[in-house]
């Protein structure tokens, strides 16, 4: 166990040298990128809408059924599987119904954004990518 390692062995990321340097300015540049690019998107949601009618209502239906079934018998399969059909429902309803808007920003902001993400990807890959 108090062996001493050699060069081969002491490798970072993907089996470079200086793999681990590059992942972490990759992962940060990645980071930095995805942090501004999101933070220029405006989400809005309208009317809960379930084929055309305000259907909020009625996609709560399996999930208080089996909410109701686990109460009743914690171990109920069935009560178990309409409360996950029930949230699934619920969370896609909600996602289907939002809009996002990417904010007004200037070319070289926008430019900038998508540079250190990309970058920052390829950066990451390249640390991770095995040495030949």
């Amino acid at each position: 166990m108090d062996e001493q390692l050699t060069s081969d062995e002491r490798r970072g990321a993907g089996g470079t040298s200086g793999g681990v340097p590059t992942f972490l300015l990759g992962v940060g540049m990645a980071a930095a990128g995805a942090f501004l690019l999101t933070s220029r998107v405006v989400v809005h949601t309208g009317g809960y809408r379930f084929w055309g009618f305000s259907g909020f209502g009625i996609s709560l239906i399996p999930l208080l059924l089996g909410v109701g079934m686990l109460f009743f018998d914690g171990r109920s399969l069935v009560g178990k599987l309409l409360t996950f059909i029930g949230v699934v429902i619920i969370f896609a309803g909600i996602l289907m119904n939002m809009d996002m808007y990417f904010q007004q920003t200037s070319l070289f902001a926008t430019l900038m954004m998508l540079i250190l993400l990309v970058g920052g990807v390829g950066l990451v890959l390249r640390a991770i990518r095995p040495m030949r």
